[in-house]
């Protein structure tokens, strides 16, 4: 699986998460401050990584910046992106499951190496819910971007 990773500044963290993807055999495609000569203003970065999995090119991504909001909302202005901040394993499992995210952002400030990895965990364990409620606020949600 491809995950579009970025991020407006490198950091422990960004370190940690781009080795636990590698370890697992996630082939990542960086973008931001994670990749050389790229623009690493948090709204190019997140729009970036936005557009990757928007088209395709990356089944999900991950967006990072000193709090993770601002990373959050640019990326969900790329129709087609549910992007979640996620501050703990639950919320990214609930938001895998019950809202279908398909890019987490994280804060560099708050997430330890440790809780990214939870986190990351949760993330990628999580499946999006066959329930027919959940599904059809899914679809009412991919028709808003249209």
């Amino acid at each position: 699986m491809r995950i579009a990773f970025g991020s407006d500044m490198t950091n422990e963290l960004t370190d940690a998460i781009a080795r636990w993807l590698r370890e697992r055999d996630y082939e990542v495609a960086t973008f931001g401050a994670l990749r050389a000569g790229d623009d690493d203003a948090w709204t190019t970065m997140a729009r970036a990584v936005g557009e990757a999995v928007a088209s395709g090119a990356c089944a999900q991504g991950i967006v990072c910046c000193w709090t993770g909001t601002g990373a959050s909302i640019a990326a969900n202005k790329v129709p087609g992106v549910r992007a979640a901040l996620c501050g703990d394993a639950a919320t990214a499992a609930g938001a895998r499951e019950w809202n279908d995210a398909n890019v987490l952002a994280l804060s560099l400030r708050l997430t330890s190496v440790a809780l990214g990895e939870e986190i990351l965990a949760a993330w990628f364990a999580g499946e999006p819910t066959r329930d027919p409620a959940y599904r059809a606020m899914i679809a009412d949600l991919v028709a808003r971007d249209r």
